[in-house]
């Protein structure tokens, strides 16, 4: 292989290497302009598309240490690869897809297993990062908060029973002066 050559493959194992996730779109009959309103897109993500040639790809996940799918590394091909969670990502390639009919996603991997199609499209349909610890987080702390509650319980009643009480016990006092 040529120097040029084998240094591309080896910049693009890098890229992929520090990525925790890495996804394969197919970039067939897109304009230029599309590619750019792509990237401008994945930029607040933090992540990257480039334009690879299948063999360099190839070459480039075997350095890297993915499985073989050279099965599904045919036509156009372009990686995303980014730094930060792959879901706000792929909600954007499913947004971009259904706008212009165009950049379907082939497969992905996420720190090195691998995901389909389908799988992909569900990762797009989840919330935000942020929503989802809250939604954990929430989950965690419900049972502590029933525990709270059941335990103030004896408490607060007998509270209410004495305020009442004493209210009973006060009214007819008051009426009689």
């Amino acid at each position: 292989m040529r120097p040029e050559k084998t240094s591309i493959v080896s910049d693009l194992a890098e890229k992929l290497k520090h990525s925790p996730f890495v996804l394969v779109t197919d970039y067939q009959h897109m304009k230029v302009g599309d590619f750019g309103e792509l990237r401008n897109r994945l930029a607040p993500t933090g992540a990257e598309v480039h334009v690879v040639k299948n063999n360099f790809l190839k070459r480039a996940m075997t350095d890297s240490g993915f499985p073989d799918v050279s099965d599904k590394l045919v036509g156009q091909t372009a990686v995303v690869t980014g730094e930060k969670d792959v879901a706000p990502v792929a909600k954007i390639f499913k947004r971009f897809a259904t706008e212009f009919k165009i950049a379907a996603l082939k497969i992905g991997f996420v720190d090195r297993a691998v995901l389909s199609t389908a799988e992909l499209e569900t990762l797009a349909d989840l919330p935000p990062h942020e929503v989802l610890q809250a939604q954990l987080l929430g989950l965690l702390l419900s049972p502590a908060t029933r525990l709270v509650r059941l335990l103030n319980e004896p408490g607060s009643a007998l509270a209410r029973l004495l305020k009442a009480k004493a209210e009973k016990e006060g009214a007819p006092a008051e009426a009689a002066a």
